[in-house]
């Protein structure tokens, strides 16, 4: 196995445990998802996916796709943390239904939120994507 699939692989295992984290925390625990923790799983979701299929055919150039969606969905995880611990922030969000986007379900050691754990994840998959460079032919 190459590095290269090694990089998809962990980056696909990571977007499997997301995903299914995030299904855990709203069907599981009953947690309601806000308006950006949708987005979250609007960018999260189909990278389970597709990151699934580039792993088991080898294929690196699934980046060229994968990784805005993973650049995208950290953008949004980062200002959905930043509206959760920065005072003042809350009056940007897009939030208009349901949930506010500033409460906080869980807040563990003082800093590690759902849109964090979001945020890491997005961040791994996007550094691994960037190492998993395709072969040059």
């Amino acid at each position: 196995m190459t590095r290269q699939s090694i990089m998809l692989y962990v980056a696909w295992l990571v977007a499997i445990v997301a995903t299914m984290g995030s299904l855990f925390y709203s069907e599981g625990l009953g947690y309601i998802p806000c308006d950006m923790c949708w987005y979250q799983r609007i960018a999260m979701y189909p990278l389970a996916l597709i990151l699934g299929i580039a792993a088991f055919r080898s294929d690196a150039r699934i980046r060229l796709y994968a990784l805005p969606i993973s650049i995208l969905g950290a953008i949004i995880a980062a200002f959905h943390y930043a509206e959760q611990k920065i005072p003042g922030f809350g009056g940007v969000t897009p939030c208009q239904s349901g949930v506010p986007c500033s409460s906080e379900y869980m807040n563990l050691l003082g800093f590690i939120t759902i849109p964090f754990q979001a945020l890491v994840a997005f961040t791994i998959i996007s550094v691994l994507l960037f190492l998993a460079k395709p072969k040059k032919s």
